[in-house]
């Protein structure tokens, strides 16, 4: 079995992290620079930094909190928010992220993600997916999780692979910060059908989710925040607990 990844996410409001229920009711969830290196020294695998209110507003990701951020990494760091042109992804890039994440962006110009992939290589371009069930259809949602498209989540994730993108980072908006677990039938799916890497987000509570998602959903990482946010569950006793139930993880140094 490949090595399984645990990655915490930092949703960013304001220059703080944040953390809600179903993508609403947002409350503060600590200072992101604290929280990075922390995770950084506990054993994550990867970071996320989603400024999660840069394409409503109409704005581009912080660049200076990304950058403090980045200092104090030894991890690959994933950057999402606003993102739209080569431009954005080459400033991030400067700014210390290793990929970038694109979500409504790539829902409104498709090309983007074959410029992306061409200029800066696939292994650097994660598109997010905000997935719902909308009469019993999983609907692809845009400008954080507020706008259903007409896309069906599977259809849009082979549209992606095949236009360059090298991971797909799903998150389930109807699990998301309910702890109730992952959608797991929707990511053995994915990962059934798709050639790339999928992160599962949105559902984490417990430590047996991590198991089932990467066992039942066929998760190649698994995404979650407030759960790493609030110290319910701590990234080495996660590992030492999936480890100890038969799951390939890097281990806690």
């Amino acid at each position: 079995m490949l090595t399984k990844r645990i990655i915490p996410c930092l949703d960013i409001k304001d220059g703080k992290t944040v953390k809600g229920v179903n993508f609403v009711g947002l409350r503060d969830a600590g200072y992101p620079v604290e929280l990075a290196k922390l995770y950084a020294e506990q054993g994550a695998d990867e970071l996320v930094f989603l400024d999660i209110t840069a394409t409503v507003e109409k704005r581009k990701t912080l660049l200076e909190l990304v950058s403090k951020v980045a200092a104090e990494l030894n991890i690959p760091f994933t950057v999402g928010g606003g993102i739209s042109s080569k431009e954005d992804v080459s400033a991030l890039l400067a700014a210390g992220a290793d990929k970038v994440s694109i979500n409504s962006s790539a829902v409104k110009n498709p090309g983007l993600i074959n410029e992306l992939a061409q200029e800066f290589g696939s292994q650097c371009v994660v598109v997010a997916i905000d997935s719902r069930r909308v009469d019993g259809k999983h609907i692809v949602h845009t400008h954080g999780g507020r706008t259903p498209t007409e896309l069906e989540t599977l259809s849009w994730a082979r549209e992606v692979v095949a236009r360059g993108a090298g991971e797909i980072l799903l998150t389930s908006m109807d699990q998301d910060g309910t702890k109730a677990g992952f959608d797991n039938e929707l990511l053995a799916q994915l990962s059934a059908e798709l050639p790339v890497p999928i992160i599962a987000s949105g559902g984490a509570g417990i430590m047996a989710h991590f198991k089932d998602t990467f066992t039942t959903g066929k998760a190649d990482a698994a995404l979650a925040a407030s759960i790493f946010h609030f110290k319910e569950i701590g990234i080495p006793e996660l590992k030492h607990y999936l480890q100890k139930e038969g799951i390939t993880v890097r281990p806690v140094s």
